[in-house]
């Protein structure tokens, strides 16, 4: 019998409970319940999720934040993975990924620097330091978690947070965290951000060959905020779309945004000065795009992110839409 599988995606932008952060989680949690019950989800994709110390500093961190948000909602009692600081002691400071399911999870790993090195680069501006090799790294991992939908039937999760296009820190080229000293130094701040954004997605890609590689009809979804829309470099690596491999017998392993199946007026997950962008997606392989029934983003109270500074007090909800697709396996 065919069974119905909701998978959903969802920045929660910086959840947190540490004392001094605004908004104050009590003042988000019944807000995030409720976008979070309306997506009704087997599976659920999260980012940017905040850990926090207990009372002994010398052991790993916890979710406590994200405890505190699915207490006494069906996601509570869900199977949960989440990212973890490289050197395997608990999850990082902040911005982890986790993968919540109500459905077994088979196995989970993540991906950083696991299939592509650190990129060598020498600083062309520098100061002290330029021309001096040095490594660029991802901020963050990818997150991959296989789920028991069916007998039988894996389903393969991607979950993933690609870096803001956001100029990175060169040494010396700061006035402060926002102001530069020089448009070079910003310029090569903005390249070194472009390739840690293109390169967590190259080693995702990869990763997805690999499950391609093992099964040529796998069923895969790789879920997340890109911070790129369907044209642009990162999602153009992901996706591996015929036109660009121009290889037809690649097709198979193309991966499909399935938020091509929205009204176009609809199409969005952000609004930023006014522009509304997509760049929270769900992409599938073929085998799971045919299985695909419905996709959903949910976008209706979305706010300008260009001026939450300007509003009080601070919105308690998020500035990305959730976005569900529903499949049946």
């Amino acid at each position: 019998m065919p069974v119905p599988l909701r998978i959903a995606t969802f920045n929660l932008e910086n959840l947190d409970d540490r004392p001094g952060t605004k908004p104050a989680l009590a003042a988000r949690i019944p807000v995030l319940r409720r976008r979070l019950g309306r997506l009704d989800a087997d599976v659920l994709c999260l980012q940017e999720i905040n850990a926090q110390r207990g009372p002994d500093k010398r052991a790993p961190r916890r979710l406590a934040a994200l405890d505190a948000l699915l207490a006494g909602t069906p996601y509570a009692g869900f199977a949960c993975v989440a990212s973890a600081h490289r050197d395997g002691h608990g999850p990082l400071d902040v911005q982890n990924l986790a993968i919540l399911s109500r459905l077994p999870i088979a196995w989970h790993r993540q991906y950083w620097h696991e299939l592509v090195p650190p990129i060598d680069y020498r600083p062309a501006t520098a100061v002290p330091g330029a021309g001096t090799p040095q490594a660029v790294e991802w901020d963050r991992p990818a997150l991959h978690a296989a789920i028991e939908a069916a007998p039988g039937r894996i389903v393969h999760v991607f979950n993933l947070h690609l870096r803001a296009p956001l100029a990175a820190a060169i040494a010396g080229q700061k006035e402060s965290a926002f102001v530069w000293r020089t448009a070079a130094g910003w310029a090569e701040g903005f390249f070194v951000a472009a390739v840690k954004r293109a390169g967590q997605a190259l080693e995702t890609r990869l990763a997805v060959d690999r499950v391609f590689d093992r099964e040529p009809e796998a069923l895969i979804v790789v879920c997340g905020d890109m911070n790129a829309e369907e044209r642009e470099m990162p999602l153009r690596i992901l996706r591996a779309d015929a036109g660009d491999t121009g290889a037809p017998a690649l097709a198979a392993r193309a991966l499909v945004p399935l938020e091509r199946m929205v009204a176009a007026a609809k199409r969005y997950s952000v609004v930023h000065a006014g522009r509304a962008a997509m760049l929270d997606h769900v992409l599938a392989s073929p085998a799971l795009f045919a299985l695909c029934r419905s996709v959903e983003v949910h976008n209706e109270a979305l706010e300008d992110e260009a001026y939450a500074e300007l509003r009080a007090p601070a919105n308690p909800a998020s500035y990305h839409a959730p976005v569900v697709a529903e499949f049946v396996i």
